[in-house]
């Protein structure tokens, strides 16, 4: 059928290719989307809010790569879906996006250092740390993490000067007992206590 269009615009002299519209330069923010209140208040206010701390982790032809991350959710049972958001100036990124598998890792109470050393832009994030490839795609699971998330990654929105990136599930795993937790709260880390 399409033939059939091509041929037919062809003979009444239509062009048959479009040319691309140039791409607009990326933005993170627009003017129009700044918020009305300072960015430092936005952040001590949400600070308020406890999170879970997870490393993301990946394999690619550099070798490993990875990022300290505390923006990260369930999404979907059914899929499995999982979420985490990353700041479109991340220079990892680019290499997990490249891989399109990543791990998370999900951080215990005792590993408020590792988190740090993941959280540094630009070191070698892997030296000294010992890792086995995660079952499903190879990407780095780290040692003592209570649980781990591999996955594939389905998509990726924007979300101001965020991504949003979601991942399919394709294995997952806990330690026995599966310990605390690491926490973040008001900059700094913590754990919970019941």
């Amino acid at each position: 059928m399409a033939a059939t269009a091509v041929r037919y615009l062809r003979s009444a002299g239509a062009p048959t290719a479009v040319e691309p519209l140039p791409r607009p330069a990326l933005r993170a923010v627009g003017d129009d989307e700044r918020l009305p209140v300072d960015p430092a208040e936005f952040r001590r206010v949400l600070g308020h809010f406890a999170s879970g701390v997870t490393i993301v982790t990946a394999l690619d032809a550099d070798g490993p790569a990875g990022f300290a991350c505390q923006s990260f959710a369930s999404l979907s049972l059914d899929p499995p879906l999982i979420a985490f958001m990353v700041a479109r100036t991340s220079t990892t990124w680019p290499r997990i996006a490249r891989a399109g598998r990543f791990c998370v890792n999900i951080l215990g109470a005792g590993q408020g250092g590792l988190c740090r050393a993941f959280a540094v832009s630009g070191a070698d994030k892997f030296a000294g740390v010992d890792w086995t490839p995660a079952p499903s795609t190879g990407s780095p699971l780290l040692p003592d993490a209570p649980a781990w998330v591999d996955c594939t990654i389905a998509t990726v929105h924007t979300g101001g000067d965020h991504l949003i990136v979601v991942g399919r599930v394709e294995a997952l795993g806990a330690t026995a007992g599966g310990g605390d937790p690491l926490l973040f709260h008001r900059g700094r880390f913590g754990r919970f206590e019941g």
